[in-house]
């Protein structure tokens, strides 16, 4: 398959912001209502989206006004499953409300790191989609636990790797609030997607390869200049 570039969006970026996005992205993770997300500006995505021939996800995340949904979080599995049904269900409702269905969801923040480190939470998280949308993909870290529940689960996952975000030697993203951990600079984001293109590798932070075959990349919207960056980055995807 041709490979798919991500981002999130509707997450407080300006609006001129996520619809130049949008055109250089062929996979919008909208914001809906847990870290950020209006029903206004949730039906502003679905119909710049649209418009644009991109596919429609939902990224659902934690209420946590003053970390925008990053900083660590305690959370029980059946409060996972409430959260998944308000949030993917809200953006689900306003998508078939304009004649569309959505094709995938992405966790944000805390929720994704954590639903990779608990069996429990990937649990509640892939069986959860399983029986509410079943036909949704979920795009899940590559090689790490929440795509292998899915396959389990026979749930569709595309696996992604982050342009933008550092990796520890493990396979892990560096974290914000480590020096290096979001990579801004064009020409090394530029090398790091002509390896992965090369080898499906991401080097790590001390220069090790990691095997990290994907099906999506993901390119953040708070990134400096992502607007610039994602273009050039769309235009070395073949």
């Amino acid at each position: 398959m041709t490979l798919d570039l991500n981002c999130d969006l509707g997450e407080n970026e300006p609006a001129a912001c996520t619809r130049a996005l949008i055109r250089s992205i062929s996979s919008a993770n909208i914001a809906c209502g847990g870290h950020a997300g209006s029903v206004d500006r949730m039906e502003a995505c679905v119909t710049w989206a649209l418009a644009a021939g991109v596919r429609l996800g939902a990224h659902p995340g934690a209420r946590d006004p003053g970390g925008s949904g990053r900083d660590p979080i305690a959370i029980a599995p059946p409060e996972l499953q409430l959260l998944l049904l308000h949030q993917v269900g809200a953006l689900d409702r306003i998508a078939r409300a304009h004649h569309t269905r959505l094709h995938h969801v992405k966790l944000h923040g805390a929720l994704y790191h954590a639903s990779d480190t608990h069996q429990d939470l990937a649990e509640a998280y892939v069986t959860t989609i399983a029986r509410w949308w079943p036909r949704l993909r979920i795009y899940a870290r590559a090689g790490a636990l929440v795509a292998r529940r899915a396959r389990t689960h026979k749930v569709p996952v595309w696996e992604e790797v982050f342009l933008d975000r550092a990796y520890r030697d493990d396979g892990t993203l560096v974290p914000r609030t480590e020096p290096g951990a979001v990579i801004s600079d064009l020409r090394t984001l530029k090398q790091r997607l002509i390896l992965f293109l090369a080898r499906r590798q991401v080097c790590s932070v001390s220069g090790i390869p990691l095997n990290l075959p994907a099906q999506t990349l993901c390119l953040h919207s708070d990134t400096p200049d992502a607007v610039s960056r994602a273009r050039a980055l769309r235009r070395l995807l073949p």
